[in-house]
């Protein structure tokens, strides 16, 4: 595009198109807001039945504005809307906020409507937000493209953080709930229909943004996936949190009923892989995003798991370690040689961790003061928790308690101590200006602290390699229809590792192998009209003598002739039969939003019954492959249980990050693939069933 976002979200000059004399209306707010907000910049309403509007001169259309503005707020009927967008461009306009509704949001009408917008936009470079969308400001230059009440709910201080959201409706809802917690914010964008401007090309332009620290987002669908990915990485490599709230669980697309993976591959599943995948905290209520958006702002993360908590209260403290414990932290104990001091200040003072001041403290300062330097001095925790209860407000401990946590704050600047502690808004502020997060509810707090562990961990990892693809052609064509045994000679061609196996045509072939390999085998129906061999009976398992190896070849080879063209039968595959490992299951699904993705997930009721897999967008390394496959809730299997050996996860990251890269290399004719098992080994692995699946 012509025009970068700057001109919209930084506009040195604005016309209101559609402005109104009366504030209350959506034509004059914009004006109202910028005129109380102080806005730095030129503003200029448009309206042709008024010589002045708010006691601003205005002009009666965009050509006679005596200068090409930054941005344009379009708040006119629908009827007239699109020949204003036309004059804006005309006019060299740089941006334009459109609230004006009727477009795609309506039907087929709207639809048509729309994409005039987007050739208008396309054409002159002119960016803009919407159609159907509540605006965007920016509070430090009181740049206020909106119609919401923004002033009303502005209640602190602008900060480090950012907002984006596709709903206008909810953007309000969650600009005043963040205000309520505490969150600073300064950017904020609603993006609508998205004719043009969406929510990650915002999140994008928020990572460079140096003023940006913290990004909060709300999407109901994304568009273009790779634009996402492209932002995410952004905002990962410049070290901003994205705190994301995706909802919808529906699928995304036709998914196909003949590929197990796809089945699996709902929207909401991939959506998981994809944020984890770039380190996005995904947030489930409006309360979380807040909390967890309130607490990064404080810009401070714990460099690993072990985490103090200290306490005024027994009850509390069991139940903080009960929380921390759950959330991954290392509840370490106190070192003996501190247990003892802590004990020579408070005797009946509990000194594992949970640390227990008991109400002792409320009699006498320094109590609590030195036990509580004992702790950083000598516990080397990453991490603090403290639970004081009313201490904070109470009338006779509330200067101690700020006198105490300032001196603290003097001499551990960078020591991260989360405080949960009950009292009114004023009172956390102090606490909160001296860099103490504050929460009410203790369990609340043992999730903040979680969240800014993932963030630390998210942040430390090692840049990812860039990753090159080979120049290869597709293998697979379109409309192709490709048989078990072809597909695993393409899979070992692209270098994953295969069970040993032939094609009969024979049975006396199929016992010649057998004899070959001395150990038992499968015998399968190979054949590109059978997808689910088993559902007819077309495999055989672990057989180990002639006659068996026989009975079984005729069995099979009359099957086949029953339930496929006899033409299209290839012959009989013959197979080793693998045993001694885990079952897992592999995947390819061509997603509509975010193209080729990796499944992966453990066979049997794991995958049937469980859905326990995990998802990612390829293609990606050996590294990404081993967080994918330690997501998954039965990943101890694979480490061996109740007397099995464990097995070669290194190999398993391989073939997963082999497969993502052949589904990108076959993206375009690829629909689907299914690895069904993959077995993985103590030494290696081995496909044992492939399934690709054509456009």
């Amino acid at each position: 595009m012509q025009h970068s976002l700057d001109a919209l979200l930084r506009p040195e000059s604005v016309a209101v198109i559609g402005a109104s004399d009366n504030p209350a209306r959506i034509g004059g707010r914009p004006i109202f807001s910028m005129l109380e907000g102080g806005f730095k910049g030129r503003l200029y309403p448009v309206n042709p039945n008024r010589e002045t509007i708010q006691g601003l001169k205005s002009y009666p259309n965009i050509s006679s504005v005596p200068e090409a503005v930054d941005s344009v707020v379009i708040s006119v009927p629908e009827k007239i809307a699109l020949d204003v967008v036309k004059e804006c461009a005309a006019a060299g306009v740089k941006s334009v906020v459109m609230f004006t509704s009727g477009f795609a949001e309506i039907g087929a009408a709207g639809v048509h409507a729309q994409s005039e917008l987007k050739t208008i936009s396309l054409n002159s470079g002119m960016r803009i937000v919407g159609p159907n969308c509540l605006g965007v400001f920016n509070l430090n230059q009181g740049w206020f493209g909106t119609f919401a009440n923004t002033l009303a709910s502005k209640k602190i201080p602008t900060g480090p953080i950012g907002i984006v959201t596709q709903s206008g409706a909810y953007g309000g809802h969650l600009f005043t709930i963040t205000q309520n917690r505490g969150v600073g914010t300064n950017y904020w964008v609603t993006t609508g229909n998205e004719v043009d401007v969406d929510v990650a090309e915002v999140i994008e332009f928020y990572a460079k943004e140096p003023d940006i620290k913290v990004i909060v987002a709300y999407a109901e669908g994304i568009k273009d996936g790779n634009r996402l990915c492209r932002a995410l990485d952004a905002a990962r490599k410049a070290k901003k949190p994205v705190i994301f709230m995706k909802v919808g669980s529906t699928e995304a697309g036709a998914r196909a009923a003949a590929s197990h993976t796809a089945s699996l591959a709902g929207e909401d599943a991939i959506y998981d892989g994809v944020f984890k995948q770039f380190g996005v905290y995904r947030a489930e209520t409006t309360e979380e995003m807040a909390d967890i958006a309130y607490v990064c702002q404080f810009g401070r993360y714990p460099s690993g798991p072990k985490i103090g908590l200290q306490t005024i209260s027994g009850g509390i403290g069991v139940q903080l370690a009960d929380a921390a414990t759950k959330y991954g932290f290392d509840v370490t104990p106190l070192p003996k040689n501190t247990q003892d001091k802590i004990l020579n200040l408070i005797p009946f003072a509990g000194v594992n961790n949970p640390i227990d001041f008991t109400g002792q403290v409320l009699n006498e300062r320094r109590l609590l003061e030195e036990s509580m330097r004992h702790v950083i001095d000598e516990a080397n925790y990453d991490s603090q928790i403290l639970y004081l209860a009313s201490l904070p407000i109470s009338q006779f401990t509330k200067d101690i308690s700020l006198e105490i946590f300032t001196a603290l704050r003097k001499q551990y600047p960078d020591e991260l101590m989360i405080l949960s502690l009950i009292g009114p808004t004023e009172a956390r502020a102090s606490y909160e200006a001296l860099g103490y997060p504050c929460f009410e509810d203790h369990s609340l707090a043992v999730r903040a602290m979680a969240a800014l562990r993932y963030f630390d961990e998210v942040f430390k990892k090692e840049e990812v390699v860039s990753l090159t693809l080979n120049d290869k052609k597709p293998v697979i064509t379109r409309g192709q229809r490709i048989s078990e045994y072809e597909a695993k000679k393409i899979f070992y061609a692209a270098g994953m590792p295969i069970t040993s196996e032939t094609l009969a045509q024979t049975s006396d072939e199929a016992i010649r192998f057998w004899r070959k390999i001395k150990k038992p085998v499968v015998l399968k129906i190979s054949s590109p009209d059978l997808q689910h061999k088993t559902d007819i009976g077309g495999v055989i398992l672990n057989l180990d003598n002639e006659s068996e190896i026989k009975e079984g070849f005729n069995k099979l080879r009359d099957i086949g002739k029953t339930n496929s063209n006899k033409d299209n039968i290839e012959g009989i595959i013959v197979s080793e039969m693998v045993s001694n490992g885990v079952e897992t299951v592999l995947g390819i699904v061509n997603d509509p939003v975010f193209g080729p993705t990796i499944m992966f997930g453990l066979g049997g009721v794991f995958v049937e019954v469980l859905d326990d897999v995990s998802f990612r967008i390829a293609p990606f390394d050996v590294k990404e492959a081993s967080s994918m496959i330690d997501e998954i809730r039965g990943r101890a299997i694979l480490d061996g249980v109740r007397g099995a050996n464990p097995v070669d996860v290194k190999a398993l990251a391989e073939t997963l990050s082999q497969l993502s890269f052949f589904a990108v290399e076959n993206a375009e004719n690829l629909s689907s693939v299914d690895l069904n098992p993959l077995i993985v080994l103590p030494h290696g692995a081995k496909i044992a069933d492939a399934l690709i699946i054509t456009k």
